[in-house]
């Protein structure tokens, strides 16, 4: 095969060079293997990422290789390239590829990115976060059947308050679960809302599913990372590659498949005739409120709880406990 190819898409010509380098390497898949899956999946992508700014995942030689995570474009790029100035939790602005259109993923894949982790707001309005993240993330010991379980209860939580939620698998050991919502709320409302449905979510199965912020006092159960919706974090894109060796891909599924779909078979050798043959379960996509939930967060603080834990990178925030493990504290106050 030649040194590059030139692949025409969205009225643009986008340069694949060495094509046939292997990313991944369990079954022997190319870099033109990975742009011939996103031109597959390109109609639902599109749908869920368009517009969206995002964080690039870069494995220059394949997955298992050396990477880094990219939020700023490289300073030499096509005159169609689209970015957005994005920041980090303390101020720092960068220029980020948005995913205006099918040539701008392309693009990024000739780079080498094998992971697209995408902000839950759109470029043109950064003020409006239009996305609730639910990430079920499985605590050491604890099994695929325990994070179903977690996301069929979160479910009929948000069932009861009216709130319609879609699923897809991460592409690695958990569950995302997706609230569509009314433009009406800020990064900061919507992690308070995230904070709060963990928390409901821990009081009703406790014993299955945990709030706890510090690793020390998960035990052996699912965490709901509500951290995942504080501002400026992004997620692993839905229909997006993971850079792993057998090409897993982060999957869309319909809530009647969970019991029988194993994450480990949605790869870029089977998602495009999966797709072709089901469609796509998030096709329909009606924005959803967070009231309830926000009364929720409002209801908790004036109980006397407090803030959940931040991430460290992020400053100090108003009503936030010591960012302190609970261990240690006992240690320096004894």
């Amino acid at each position: 095969m030649s040194e590059s190819l030139n692949i025409e898409v969205d009225g643009v010509e986008v340069a694949i060079s060495h094509p046939d380098k292997v990313f991944f390497a369990e079954r022997g898949e190319t870099k033109l293997d990975l742009v011939r899956y996103y031109q597959a999946v390109a109609e639902p992508l599109l749908r869920t990422v368009r517009g969206r700014p995002l964080l690039l995942e870069r494995y220059p030689n394949g997955a298992g290789g050396k990477s880094w995570f990219q939020k700023r474009v490289p300073k030499s790029t096509p005159p169609w390239l689209q970015t957005t100035e994005v920041a980090t939790p303390n101020g720092t602005t960068s220029d980020a590829l948005v995913a205006a259109d099918l040539a701008h993923v392309l693009w990024a894949v000739n780079l080498g990115c094998l992971g697209f982790h995408v902000w839950p707001y759109h470029a043109d309005s950064p003020e409006i976060t239009d996305e609730l993240r639910i990430d079920l993330d499985p605590s050491p010991g604890v099994g695929y059947a325990e994070v179903r379980e977690a996301a069929v209860r979160a479910r009929e939580l948000l069932a009861e308050l009216g709130v319609e939620v879609l699923l897809k698998t991460s592409g690695s050991r958990g569950l995302h679960l997706y609230v569509a919502l009314e433009p009406h709320w800020d990064g900061y409302q919507v992690r308070a809302a995230a904070v709060a449905l963990a928390r409901e979510l821990e009081r009703r199965h406790p014993d299955l599913i945990t709030a706890k912020w510090w690793k020390e006092e998960r035990g052996k159960r699912v965490f709901v990372d509500f951290n995942q919706n504080a501002p400026h974090k992004t997620v692993f894109g839905a229909w997006c590659v993971r850079p792993k060796a057998g090409a897993p891909v982060s999957t869309p599924i319909r809530w009647a498949e969970l019991d029988s779909v194993t994450p480990e078979t949605l790869t870029i050798a089977t998602v495009p005739g999966r797709l072709a043959e089901q469609g796509d379960p998030w096709q329909q996509r009606d924005p959803q409120s967070i009231e309830v939930l926000l009364e929720w967060s409002e209801r908790d603080l004036a109980a006397g709880l407090m803030d959940a834990p931040w991430p460290p990178v992020y400053p100090k925030m108003p009503n936030e406990p010591p960012r302190v493990a609970p261990s240690r504290a006992k240690q320096e106050a004894e």
